[in-house]
């Protein structure tokens, strides 16, 4: 396999276990898989690393991820996935 294959492929692979994080924490599900809104939501964390309460979201956010993952671990499911699912139009 070519060099550019096998970059492609982790590329490839790297982008699908970042939206399979979407999906796992019910963002699609809560925003009716409203593109616009996920896409806004992505853009406002990306203006929280860019201020100066940058380090206190880091905190923050790997905190609950950690505890997530975890949480996961031990086959318990957090808030945020037990709202269940929105119907779509």
């Amino acid at each position: 396999m070519r060099t550019w294959q096998v970059e492609r492929r982790r590329r490839t692979r790297h982008l699908i276990e970042l939206g399979g994080l979407v999906v796992k924490a019910g963002i699609v599900d809560l925003t009716a898989d409203d593109r616009a809104m996920i896409y806004g939501a992505l853009l406002w964390m990306a203006e929280k690393l860019q201020s100066d309460e940058r380090d206190k979201a880091l905190a923050l956010w790997a905190a609950k991820g950690n505890e997530a993952f975890e949480a996961e671990r031990h086959g318990e499911i957090l808030a945020p996935l037990r709202t269940g699912t929105v119907e779509h139009d």
